[in-house]
C-alpha cells in the first residue's frame, strides 16, 4: 500500500481522479489482475489467479482509488448450505461484527461491511444478490448502496447465479 501510495504521490498533478488516493477494499469475489487472489472465500480457487481486473476495479483504479486488498465473505456467497454462517469462509474464517464480536456480521459481503465499521477503510466494495450489501450495512452501522441493476458492470465477478436479474453489486 505504501508503494502504491508513493507512486500516486509521484504522479500527482493539479488534475486527478475523484477517488485519488482513497483506500478501498474489495470483496474476495471481485477479480484483480495482480497478486491478490480472487477465491470467493474458497480454497478451491486459490490456484486460479484472475487474468485481469474486473470492470469495476478498472474504473476504481482509473478514478485514482488505492485498492489495498480483499475482504472475507461468506464462502461462495453463502450458497453452500441452508445452515451456513454469514461471513464464514474456508479461506478467511469467521468475519466478526466489530461492535459486538459474538453477533452476526450478516450477508455474504460481511467482510466489506465489517472492514468499514472497524475503520480500516472508508470504502469497501461488496456484491449483492439478496441482502449481501444491505444486511451487513445494517448490522455494522454503516451505509450500504445497492445500485440499480446494469449501472455497474458484472464482468470479472464470481457470480452465485447466471440470472442477470438476480445479481448487482456496489
Amino acid at each position: 500500500a505504501l508503494e502504491l501510495a508513493g507512486a500516486l504521490d509521484a504522479k500527482r498533478t493539479k488534475t486527478h481522479g475523484p477517488l485519488y488516493g482513497v483506500p478501498v477494499l474489495l470483496k474476495d469475489n471481485i477479480d484483480t489482475g495482480d497478486r491478490m487472489l480472487t477465491t470467493a472465500g474458497s480454497l478451491a480457487l486459490v490456484d486460479a489467479p484472475a487474468l485481469r481486473d474486473a470492470g469495476l476495479v478498472e474504473r476504481l483504479r482509473k478514478a485514482g482509488a488505492l485498492v489495498l486488498g480483499k475482504t472475507n465473505l461468506s464462502e461462495w456467497a453463502n450458497f453452500r448450505s441452508s445452515h451456513a454462517s454469514s461471513g464464514w469462509s474456508g479461506r478467511g474464517g469467521q468475519t466478526k461484527n466489530p461492535y459486538v464480536l459474538d453477533r452476526n456480521p450478516c450477508g455474504s459481503s460481511a467482510g466489506s461491511g465489517a472492514a468499514v465499521a472497524a475503520g480500516l477503510v472508508t470504502v469497501a466494495i461488496g456484491t449483492e444478490t439478496d441482502g449481501s450489501i444491505i444486511c451487513p450495512a445494517a448490522m455494522n452501522g454503516i451505509v450500504g448502496i445497492k445500485p440499480t441493476l446494469g449501472l455497474v458492470s458484472r464482468s470479472g465477478i464470481v457470480p452465485i447465479s447466471d440470472n442477470p436479474f438476480s445479481y448487482t453489486h456496489l
